[in-house]
């Protein structure tokens, strides 16, 4: 007795030490080492020992780690006791909870022995739980905080049903979740009475002033609370309701104490989905908690219909409660949805949440409504498959007869106050003026300031669905509501003094128009489009909104502005009803020269910025309206060159209004096309092929210099480029005109203009290119110098502090950097103007010459593969990454999906032999910077002026990853299916066999269908475009590797299918000892099935004609003889390539000790980031570092 004592002190002064902050270092270490050893020493001194440290007369600290201790025993050293242990040491434990039942105890004590009892039943099974129950009820009528502990207790018994705990095997859960389930009889009606009687004796020690009491029973019922939250999850919901614990908890409800708590448990069981095979009990149990929740919904929806000066906590509630009723309708409503009276109210209530001013509740009933009226609307399967096809034709009759029914109540007024809701809240809280703020009422509008509700433009486009999904419903409600207040808004404006201040809700309005039309006219209601009757009341209702439109005569910029998006938000309904065209385009005219066309003041750019908007609405018009407007053509023509003879039509301007015209065209057919585009390119093909301005500005780089001075020229020149590429985006042949005309292939409508238009602009490439050129470069005048470096938009691009995924628009390039399109006219250039213009240049430039590969034979018949190898690779050494990548994007890979296998040797060749080896050189040197200095050297940096050094940094490495992103990009373009047809499948059917060394092929069988094996037969070619292979496996970059995966595939294809002696050496040894180290990297974790899958093609197809392979892995630090044998007898023994590559995988692992952090790494880690926390160094990744000839080793690499 007096060792244990001893032994007691010493573990209680090491658990004091090692919890106290001002013991040294030393002193912490050395107890908490003096502990694991106590934990991993005798079991039974450690229960003896522990059981004496949880006594009261110890301090908390102590008896906390003492219940820890417990509890880590139990855990995972409890098979060491024997059956009788286990009986006295459960006694000891339930006797415990007796101990600590004290009001003045602490509730962590209380927590930890209620969960060492747990832990024990859990353990011991339902067995010991039959044993202790009696004991456990005896000690609950004890009072409230014997009560108040078996709450606990019960609540942590079912902790391993409800969170995965892995020290707990997949027999021994289903063990306890069956003992449990069997239990619930007698838990269930305890926790119902403990509940009842505490509950009751709260309110009655209140009511008599006993607050110590009464808190004490208010905490016993919390704790019930809780146990009862741990079952809602899995317990069946019968059960539930048959011992009233869904009664109880409603109860609850209605008390402010308890009521969040009561909530927890509906928030859970609502969210329980109805099985396919439900019984009646089920849906019983769910329309009573349908009831609770509905009673509760009505007070409060009263409440707020009388005042809004309701307490924030009642909102609080509120919000809980809306929760549970969405989870009700989202999973469960098929249990009221034949309720004749509770269905009705349902809606109305979940109607008066989205319709409450608190933005909040509306956000939280919103899902459900987008959710019920998707599944309502949406059209029957029309057929089924499996056991889902068994009776599936009568099933989806009743189911397609009560969604019929629950639509029918989907009435005129439901969905107008849907979309009474919707309009205003489409605006957020920071657009609205102080003038307009008291049109809205109490209504609380979307802000910034709002936390967890997310983003605005998220929860715009949900409530935009929303909007279309009851336009479709109800059309001709949704556009009277929609005109109605279009109409009032518009009348407010023209009525006030300072109509701009209302601008932001016409701007709202009109998105709600928008998406109105789109329902309406273009969506897939047939009845709306169908019926005669639906569409001339709807066309009556538009035909009137346009017409108070067009009566519109606003001249200020962000009116006209507004009112061209209003024009072009009806173009469905011009389709629909083509007669208001004429009356449309008239309107946009008059709107565009209302404005003025030359403003040199910068303070006036909104009427610029209103034109070019207005030229965009005949784009999106001309997109929707089909062939509406193809009577109108000649009008709109006449009108435009009438604009441009008078000066008021800047170039900017006149070529959207072509690309709205090549827009109309397509939808007239191949003949109408190729007229409009000779009419459109004539004038301009006139200026663009005249030798004077070429030999004048493109001869040298000095004579771009000089066209930069230019302004006029300069900007015409940039116009010319960019309608170029719309003219080719726009001239495509549509399938229908297709199958409209003759048997012959059609012509592609630009295909004659391109040995006009593509000359001059490569020798305009070409000039733009040498600038970078460092002989030139330094010559240069200083605002031109200054141009080519990086604009700030660029850099704030780089550093994602922009919206990088918005698309290339009329007005700019894709990071939201702007051009100014009135620059033709007026002002000296400076720096930015010729930024943007050499962007701009460089940009629409690449992409002509991309586009126009798509064409056909013409791009390559009308140019010279000299001159353009010239232009695009003769200053590639001074090219910085960021127009690398445009210039492999926009014009390399689209050139080589096109080319035709007979120029491959002429084009190819010329083109990807100065890119490759400057590529693979640039690359490997940046990568190499980057990952043992810890920083990318780029091309870039001299021009990446100013900010900090981590800014720099992020910088560069962000340039270096897009760049190597799109070289390894072009390796799979290589590598496309359609250039590869030739070669052979290894796989067959999901079975494979190994190849007859006698079917092998040479590699030139293969060069004319496939590029790679083109590109093989060319060292040129082939040695840096393997080296990047190799590369690339070290570089921590997972979405180029993805990229390289492909390439590599058909490496190995060919290596096996060929005989040729240097591919296959290259494959066996260098390709599979790269793909190895490529599976160290941890950002390799998303291709590491790719990486595994070449392993085991490498391994299984050439293993017996090469060595390498085998050496390969025989060298694998933790891998022996017996191991591969047993490898290669598993391979023998399945021809499956699934299987194999299983067996694959766990080789590897074996072999290098679970190292390969690419296999280890869980799916869900982030594995690229711009900025790693991590040190970038490859150190941990293998060595590659042998000498040719040298037996190949990996040992030291792990």
């Amino acid at each position: 007795m007096e060792e244990s004592g001893n032994i007691a002190n010493n573990v209680a002064r090491a658990i004091t030490a090692a919890l106290d902050w001002s013991s040294s270092p030393d002193a912490r270490r050395a107890a908490f080492a003096y502990l694991e050893s106590f934990k991993a020493g005798d079991v039974r001194v450690l229960a003896s020992t522990s059981f004496i440290l949880v006594k009261k007369e110890w301090s908390s600290e102590i008896r906390l780690h003492a219940f820890k201790m417990l509890q880590h025993l139990v855990r995972l050293r409890w098979e060491e006791l024997n059956s009788m242990e286990w009986h006295n040491f459960a006694s000891i434990a339930v006797e415990l909870m007796s101990q600590v039942a004290d009001p003045c105890e602490e509730w962590a004590l209380k927590s930890q022995t209620a969960a060492l009892v747990a832990e024990i039943v859990r353990r011991q099974g339902p067995n010991l739980w039959k044993e202790l129950f009696p004991s456990v009820v005896a000690l609950s009528n004890n009072g409230p905080s014997q009560a108040e502990l078996v709450s606990m207790m019960l609540r942590w018994l079912p902790e391993d049903i409800t969170v995965h705990n892995e020290d707990l095997e997949g027999d021994r859960r289903r063990l306890l979740l069956r003992g449990l389930t069997d239990s619930l009889p007698e838990i269930l009606p305890l926790l119902y009475s403990l509940l009842e009687r505490h509950f009751g004796a709260a309110v009655n020690e209140a009511n008599q002033q006993h607050l110590d009491i009464a808190k004490q029973h208010a905490a016993t019922v919390t704790a019930t609370l809780n146990a009862v939250n741990a079952y809602a999850e899995w317990a069946p919901l019968p059960d539930l309701a048959q011992h009233r614990i869904i009664y109880g908890c409603g109860c609850l409800l209605s008390s402010p104490d308890f009521r969040l708590h009561a909530c927890e448990f509906f928030k859970l069981v609502s969210a329980r989905k109805r099985p396919a095979d439900a019984s009646s009990d089920f849906d019983s149990a769910m329309r009573s908690i349908f009831e609770f929740m509905m009673n509760v919904s009505k007070d409060f929806l009263h409440k707020s219909s009388i005042s809004t000066a309701t307490d924030d906590s009642e909102f609080e509630f509120a919000e809980l409660i809306c929760e549970c009723m969405v989870s009700l309708g989202s999973t469960n409503l098929l249990c009221i949805s034949t309720d004749a009276n509770m269905l009705p109210i349902y809606l109305q209530q979940m109607l008066g949440y989205f319709q409450h001013f608190k933005l909040a509740l509306h956000c939280q009933s919103l899902p459900f409504w987008l959710a019920f009226l998707r599944d309502l609307l949406s059209k029957p399967k029309t057929h089924a498959t499996g056991e889902g096809a068994v009776n599936s034709s009568a099933g989806s009759g009743q189911a397609e007869n009560e969604k019929r029914n629950i639509l029918n109540l989907i009435n005129d007024d439901y969905c107008g106050a849907i979309l009474d809701t919707s309009f205003p809240r489409l605006l957020r809280k920071e657009k609205i003026l102080p003038g307009t703020a008291h049109s809205f009422g109490p209504l609380e509008m979307w802000s910034d300031d709002f936390e967890g509700k997310g983003e605005f433009g998220q929860y715009r486009s949900k409530l935009m669905e929303l909007i279309r999904f009851v336009s479709n419903h109800k059309p001709i409600v949704a556009a009277m509501r929609v005109s109605e207040r279009t109409v009032m808004i518009i009348k407010g404006l023209v009525s006030s003094s300072v109509p701009t201040q209302g601008l932001a809700i016409l701007e709202s309005m009109q998105l709600a128009l928008e998406n109105v039309v789109v329902a309406v006219f273009d969506g897939p209601d047939e009845f709306a489009r169908g019926s005669s009757e639906i569409q001339l009341a709807l066309c009556r209702i538009f035909e009137g909104l346009l017409q108070q439109l067009l009566t519109l005569q606003w001249t200020e910029p962000a009116l006209v502005e507004v009112l061209g998006h209003y024009m072009h938000s009806l173009g469905p309904f011009l389709k629909i009803f083509p007669d208001a065209v004429g009356a449309v385009v008239n309107k946009l005219f008059e709107l565009l020269t209302s404005l003025p066309v030359l403003v040199k003041d910068p303070s006036t750019n909104s009427a610029r910025h209103a034109r070019l908007q207005i030229c965009t609405s005949f784009i999106r018009i001309a997109k929707v309206a089909d062939k509406s407007l193809l009577p109108h053509m000649k009008g709109i023509a006449d009108m435009m060159g009438q604009l441009q003879n008078e000066g008021r039509l800047l170039r900017g301007e006149h070529n959207l209004l072509g690309e709205a015209f090549l827009i109309m065209a397509s939808a007239a057919g191949i003949q109408q096309q190729q007229e409009v585009l000779a009419w459109l390119l004539e004038p301009l093909s006139r200026q663009w092929i005249q030798q004077d301005w070429q030999n004048a500005y493109l001869s040298d780089p000095s004579g771009l210099v000089r066209l930069c001075a230019d302004t006029p020229l300069m900007w015409s020149i940039f116009h010319t480029v960019t309608f170029f590429e719309r003219a080719l985006k726009r001239s495509g042949i549509r399938k229908n005109n297709v199958q409209n005309s003759s048997t012959e292939t059609p012509v592609q409508p630009m295909a004659p203009h391109l040995s006009w238009m593509l000359p001059p602009l490569i020798k305009l490439l070409r000039a733009m290119h040498s600038l970078w050129s460092p002989t030139v470069n330094q010559s240069l005048p200083v605002e031109v110098k200054a141009a080519l470096t990086m604009s700030d938009i660029e850099r704030s691009s780089l550093l994602g502090e922009v919206n990088t995924k918005a698309p290339k628009g009329p007005l700019g390039f894709a990071d939201g950097s702007l051009i100014d399109m009135s620059k033709d006219s007026y002002g000296e250039p400076n720096e930015k103007d010729i930024r943007n213009w050499l962007r701009g240049i460089r940009d629409s430039g690449y992409d002509v010459l991309g586009l126009s590969t798509t064409v056909g034979d013409a791009f390559f018949k009308c140019l010279d593969i000299d001159s353009v190898a010239q232009a695009l690779m003769e200053n590639l050494q001074s090219m910085e990454y960021r127009h690398l990548k445009q210039l492999i994007h926009l014009v390399i890979i689209p050139l080589i999906k096109s080319c035709p296998p007979d120029l491959w040797g002429t084009w190819l060749e010329k083109l990807l032999q100065p890119l490759l080896p400057f590529a693979q050189h640039s690359l490997s040197s940046s990568w190499s910077s980057l990952l043992n200095e810890g920083r990318a050297k780029v091309p870039d940096v001299c021009n990446i002026l100013g900010g900090s050094d981590l800014k720099v940094e992020v910088m560069e490495e962000k340039l270096l990853r897009d760049a190597t992103r799109e070289v390894c990009g072009l390796l799979s373009a290589l590598a496309s299916p359609g250039l590869n047809s030739g070669l052979p499948s290894l796989d067959h059917s999901g079975h494979i066999t190994r190849v007859d060394a006698s079917s092998l092929k040479d590699l030139d069988v293969f060069s004319s269908t496939s590029l790679v094996s083109f590109l093989l037969k060319h060292k040129n070619l082939a040695v840096p475009a393997l080296h990047i292979c190799l590369e690339a496996f070290k570089w921590t970059d997972s979405e180029a590797m993805a990229k390289i995966c492909s390439f590599c595939g058909v490496i190995v294809v060919l290596a096996i299918s060929t005989n040729n002696v240097e591919l296959r050496e290259f494959v066996s040894k260098d390709l599979f000892y790269a793909l190895i180290q490529g599976l160290a990297l941890e950002s390799n974790a998303f291709v590491s099935s790719d990486l595994v899958s070449l392993c085991r093609e490498i391994y299984f197809y050439l293993a017996d004609r090469e060595p390498a392979p085998r050496q390969i892995l025989s060298t694998l630090p933790c891998i022996n003889p017996q191991d591969l044998a047993a490898f290669d007898e598993a391979l023998s023994k399945t021809a499956s390539p699934k299987e194999q590559k299983q067996h694959m995988k766990s080789l590897l692992l074996l072999g290098t000790g679970n190292k390969l952090k690419a296999l280890g790494a869980q799916k869900s880690v982030n594995v690229i980031t711009n900025v790693t926390g991590r040190s970038r160094t490859a150190s941990n990744t293998l060595d590659t570092r042998t000498e040719e000839g040298d037996t190949i080793g990996l040992a030291a690499i792990m």
